[in-house]
């Protein structure tokens, strides 16, 4: 256990390991690039394409052979990638591109790249001529008496044969999507009067309708433009590649590979400020007190950023661009500059030149309150994530600060435990077995399965148990990986009740780890210069022997929720890994196992009987299935089938928000976190997380589940004392 510490702790460790298996791959990267201008050369793409399949092919989990079957279905989804909801491609493209469908295997295996450039000069021309289509379909007003519909099942539609009908798919989309922003403006007319100054007439509101449309699709457009260029295609065509393989094996390219560190980190080297996208523009939403934007004194909030550059390299315009790609040229390595070009509110243009600083994203951590139930205290733990910053001794780990929380919680005196996974989609494996080891005296916690079929069991070595009363995890169907694992872990110790909204978690049952690509650049973190491929390599099992893989976890007690019949889980995608299952290991299972399960049999019964969750169960159904079906473009029934969809989701909204708040406050070593904060914005931010919980239904009836659990916790220690 100590050598697997060790090794998940060093990156070091992992580069060196890796260039000694693939050392001939790196070798020829380092010797042949030693010019860094060729990064965008297809000799570049070339030289990566090939290396990645060698890597999948000799170090993949369960590699797919890569014959002439795989090489089509990666074409094909290549194509569905660029092209989902198939309105931009039309027939002709399809039969055209069909000479490349057997080519993926040959660039795979080293032939010249071709597939990309020539994709991209079609897929760019069709853009350009869509934006034509669709400014020239809005430039007319629509007809609602006509009865019509509008398919958004794409998986229904095939492409359009030529532009007639590419044109008509167009025009029945705007016209959907005018409709539903006409119908509003018609309903919010109703609250005026013909005297009103803001009363428009019904032809006034249909062309405000396809104008607010028109704005939304030249936005569209615009970020579509901005990730169209053949670098962004490349790495979009590889990253089909690696999912058809599974779909957690992907290629990151230098820039991505940072933010997947600093999400798993919750550190990174930026400017210090919140960033919203408003009408296409990036704004200044608040800056970070102390941090370089702040300290410049030469920003403020509603800044508009219109161009960003590396230090002395030529700035980027960013205008189409969406929060995301905009962060990621802004933040960088530490000590680094970058220039934001910024147009004041008083429409004055300014360079500002900042150096990078570490930036805490402590708002990415964890966080704890106290909830007031039935006259009991309970404990609540949000974890969005399993982080783990390996590359500093002082990083955050979330198993540390689960166990500061528990710690913070018990001078509160609470009596009974949440922790709320859901959602957390999963993180590192090393930490799932320290968070464990906070619950259960010693014992294995999960067994990993390599490509040759050795399996090696995961213990929790340490006999201290930081808290060993009523627990409840909280999970649902988005809650994958790590969060899997924590959750069948205390399942199978009958540790604590596992409560979901959904029948199942995700689903994803595999390990995963960073193979450099490049000459590094970066000692400290690893980073190379063409990126990374996140690998699947192992899988794990439940200490019961059975995989997390496609079946997820089981949850005791479902409170449905809207989401269980929508299509989003590992099941879900054909590409995924089988499911399978190994021995068990021996383990022991908690004191109180019987007493769990009378609890959620007792749980399940209440739950079997409740006219609300069986009301949100109906209407999941409901919109689940009717999500499939053709949209009537009449404004008169469009208007009924409207009022059914807003009835049914209206429904589910008025019964998991709570009327009434609960009693949930945070402990006394927190409130200046959230009360008063040096940030404000960030207090702020924290007040309002703290008021979303007081209305949650599901952490309501999962605190009302723990007070079960308290008082028969109580009644068993009151046997064991007699």
């Amino acid at each position: 256990m100590q050598k697997f510490i060790q090794f998940m702790k060093s990156r070091k460790g992992l580069i060196v390991s890796m260039a000694l298996v693939f050392g001939i791959v790196f070798f020829a990267f380092v010797s042949n690039n030693t010019d860094g201008n060729k990064n965008d050369s297809l000799d570049q793409k070339k030289k990566i394409l090939t290396s990645i399949g060698l890597l999948i092919e000799h170090q993949h989990y369960s590699p797919k052979k890569f014959d002439e079957s795989f090489s089509k279905q990666a074409f094909k989804e290549f194509i569905e990638q660029l092209d989902g909801e198939k309105n931009l491609f039309i027939q002709s493209d399809l039969d055209d591109f069909k000479k490349f469908e057997n080519y993926v295997v040959e660039e795979i295996r080293g032939a010249d790249i071709k597939i990309v450039p020539y994709v991209n000069g079609i897929y760019t021309k069709r853009l350009n001529e869509t934006v034509n289509i669709y400014k020239e379909i809005l430039a007319s007003p629509f007809n609602y008496t006509i009865d019509e519909n509008y398919v958004s099942d794409t998986d229904s539609l095939n492409y359009p044969k030529n532009e007639i009908e590419k044109r008509e798919r167009w025009r029945k989309k705007l016209k959907y999507l005018a409709l539903e922003r006409y119908i509003d403006l018609l309903n919010n007319r109703e609250k005026l009067t013909t005297k009103d100054s803001a009363y428009k007439s019904d032809t006034e509101l249909e062309k405000d309708a396809r104008e607010r449309v028109l704005k939304i699709m030249n936005r569209t457009f615009e970020k579509f433009k901005v990730n169209s260029t053949e670098d962004k295609l490349f790495d979009t065509y590889v990253n089909v590649i690696t999912n058809i393989v599974d779909p957690h094996t992907d290629y990151f390219p230098p820039i991505e590979k940072r933010a997947f560190d600093e999400n798993m980190s919750g550190r990174f080297y930026g400017i210090g400020a919140q960033l919203q996208e408003q009408d296409g523009v990036i704004k200044i939403a608040s800056l970070m007190a102390g941090y370089p934007a702040w300290r410049s004194g030469e920003i403020e909030p509603n800044d508009i950023i219109v161009k960003v550059a590396q230090g002395n390299d030529e700035p980027v315009d960013i205008t189409g661009y969406d929060i995301t790609d905009a962060v990621k040229l802004i933040r960088g390595n530490k000590g680094t500059e970058v220039r934001l070009t910024i147009k004041k509110q008083s429409g004055t243009i300014k360079v500002v030149s900042l150096i990078r600083d570490e930036i805490i994203q402590d708002e990415s951590y964890v966080r704890s309150a106290i909830i007031n139930e039935n006259g009991k205290k309970v404990g609540y733990i949000f974890l969005p994530d399993f982080y783990a910053d390996f590359e500093r001794a002082d990083g955050a780990r979330c198993s540390e600060d689960v166990a500061k929380e528990i710690l913070k919680l018990q001078m509160e005196k609470v009596q009974g435990l949440i922790i709320d996974l859901r959602s957390n989609g999963g993180g590192s494996l090393y930490e799932v077995v320290q968070m464990v080891g906070l619950f259960i005296k010693s014992g294995p916690v999960v067994q990993v399965k390599d490509k040759y079929g050795k399996i090696t069991v995961l213990k929790d070595e340490n006999p201290s148990v930081l808290y060993t009363g009523p627990l409840a995890v909280m999970v649902n169907g988005f809650s994958a990986s790590a969060s899997e694992i924590f959750a069948a872990a205390i399942q199978d110790y009958k540790r604590g009740i596992i409560i979901g909204t959904n029948s199942s978690t995700y689903g994803k049952g595999t390990v995963q780890k960073n193979i450099p690509l490049g000459r590094v650049l970066d000692y400290s973190s690893g980073r190379t210069e063409y990126g990374a491929v996140k690998l699947t390599f192992q899988k794990f099992y439940r200490i019961n022997g059975g995989s997390t893989q496609l079946k997820g976890v089981e949850p005791d007690i479902v409170l449905p929720d809207s989401y269980e019949f929508l299509k989003f889980r590992e099941k879900d995608n054909k590409n995924s890994l089988p499911w399978d299952e190994i021995s068990k290991v021996d383990y022991t299972t908690d004191r109180s196992a019987q007493t769990i399960q009378l609890i959620i049999d007792s749980i399940k019964q209440k739950v079997a009987l409740s006219e609300p969750l069986k009301i949100i169960h109906n209407d999941a159904v409901w919109l689940a299935n009717n999500n499939k079906k053709p949209v009537p473009l009449n404004i008169e029934k469009y208007k009924e089938y409207q009022k059914q969809i807003k009835s049914t989701v209206s429904q589910i909204s008025n019964l998991v928000k709570l009327k009434d708040e609960m009693n949930i406050y945070v402990a006394n070593a927190d409130k200046a976190k959230f009360y008063s904060n040096t940030d404000k914005a960030k207090g702020e931010r924290y007040q309002a997380w703290l008021k979303n919980l007081k209305t949650d239904m599901y952490i309501q009836n999962t605190a009302d589940i723990v007070v079960d659990m308290i008082n028969q916790h109580v009644d068993d220690m009151n046997i064991a004392d007699n």
